[in-house]
């Protein structure tokens, strides 16, 4: 009777038993994936500790890298402005910071000088240097939708300057910036400008009137190799009809090795 008794007794207490022993498995492995977990997030915090923060530049710091982009280059091409069927032939050379635009028929050249606060524009022909300022800027090229002020690169030196944000052009990162003119001497009431990351060449601007619509839009369409330099190949500018948003004439500036 003695011996029946405890086998009965140990028969009841062994599925307790088991069920003891699963709780305790349970509860550690969900120790150990804590412990696993608190381990990983300090991995992550230290990394962040010690990896060294990549800031964006500023915007004053991006348009310095633009002048300095358009301003290094050492050339002599040959270029032209193509509007439909009218072609406008130009020779262009660049040294020292100075890009001469030379036309013929009537000869006439643009000279621009960057510098370091302001840019420079000139006009050359047989009567001598021509200083362009004021009113002129607004002066088409050659019949074109180009102006003496697009030419000029003014908006580089915008003091009311900042960085939108990144972006892409053509799988190229490019930064995107908002300028504002010091007053109301330019055509544009504000310049949206797109610049590469890695070489800060311009690679897009839109121009808006002083209604805040769109007016012109620069676009580089490619690029070309030349003496192991990428230089402009083709841009397209589009002057925009500010009522409608549309289209409303295409020019072609393009470059020839």
């Amino acid at each position: 009777m003695k011996n029946r008794l405890i086998h009965h007794s140990a028969a009841a207490a062994q599925p307790g038993g088991h069920v003891t022993k699963r709780r305790v498995a349970k509860q550690a492995i969900m120790l150990h994936a804590r412990r696993v977990s608190v381990a990983l997030l300090l991995v992550f915090i230290r990394s962040a500790v010690a990896a060294p923060s990549t800031q964006a530049p500023t915007a004053k710091e991006i348009l310095s890298t633009a002048r300095m982009q358009q301003a290094r280059q050492d050339v002599d091409l040959q270029g032209q402005l193509r509007q439909n069927d009218k072609i406008v032939p130009f020779r262009l050379t660049q040294s020292g910071g100075v890009t001469r635009y030379s036309f013929t028929n009537p000869d006439e050249a643009l000279q621009l000088r960057l510098g370091a606060a302001d840019s420079k524009l000139e006009e050359i022909n047989k009567e001598g240097v021509d200083k362009i300022s004021g009113p002129e800027f607004e002066q088409n090229v050659r019949a074109t939708p180009v102006t003496y002020e697009d030419l000029a690169l003014k908006f580089l030196y915008w003091p009311n300057a900042k960085l939108v944000g990144d972006d892409s052009i053509n799988t190229r990162r490019v930064w995107k910036l908002e300028l504002q003119p010091p007053g109301r001497a330019s055509q544009y009431s504000r310049v949206v400008v797109w610049t590469e990351q890695q070489s800060g060449a311009l690679m897009r601007m839109e121009g808006y009137d002083w209604n805040g619509r769109l007016a012109k839009r620069f676009e580089v369409v490619s690029v070309q190799k030349i003496d192991g330099r990428y230089f402009l190949k083709q841009m397209r500018i589009e002057a925009i009809q500010p009522d409608t948003g549309k289209v409303q004439s295409r020019t072609y500036l393009e470059i020839k090795k």
